[in-house]
């Protein structure tokens, strides 16, 4: 195993060179595959992709995508091994969408599919829910707010409320937080810092 120290870390003072990475996908071990793969399609929206065995594996694999750019967002593997899940906010597959009516749809599958516990949670920068998916995988679907507030942050949402009432209420309560800004204005420091590398 290779330690990075400070004399690997830098070229003659100046910083060492750092990939960019975007999120391909999640894999998640299936103890019943196609009950797995249905939540995930008639609830949550995925299509699959391709979907077949693992040559001398004894294994299924499905491919799930919402992205026309992206083969799989989601990769099931049936027969692996798997362990109960525990907590949602610790391991938990997220997904943003891009609108709050996206996620009262997403809600109402949700309640009809029998998921019981739905979390709802503002993070101050995203309006959020939270839920295991029927093997305990959790979950969490997504919409970006306009503000950025420090993280870790957790308050609550009205899911009944008009879009206009939670942004307004998301802002009145973390305007006074630390690190409070637009988002556009963090995202523009952001690309700073990174250029800056």
């Amino acid at each position: 195993m290779t330690t990075l120290t400070l004399d690997n870390a830098t070229r003659h003072g100046e910083a060492r060179p750092r990939p960019r990475l975007a999120t391909g996908h999640s894999t998640l071990a299936a103890r019943n595959l196609s009950a797995l793969q249905a939540f995930y399609c008639d609830v949550l929206g995925f299509e699959v992709t391709n979907a077949g065995p693992v040559p001398e594996q004894n294994q299924e694999l499905v491919f799930l995508s919402q992205d026309p750019t992206a083969h799989h967002q989601i990769a099931m593997v049936g027969g692996a091994m798997t362990s109960e899940a525990d907590f949602v906010m610790v391991d938990h597959l997220a997904f943003r969408t891009g609108t709050l009516d996206d996620l009262r749809i997403i809600h109402a599958n949700l309640v009809e599919a029998g998921i019981g516990e739905i979390l709802k949670i503002d993070h101050g920068n995203a309006w959020s829910l939270y839920f295991n998916d029927p093997e305990g995988n959790g979950v969490e679907t997504y919409v970006d707010t306009p503000f950025h507030v420090a993280q870790p942050y957790a308050g609550t949402w009205d899911i009944t409320a008009s879009d206009g009432e939670i942004e307004r209420t998301t802002r009145a309560t973390i305007e006074n937080k630390p690190e409070f800004m637009l988002m556009k204005d963090w995202s523009a420091n952001m690309a700073g810092r990174l250029r800056g590398r």
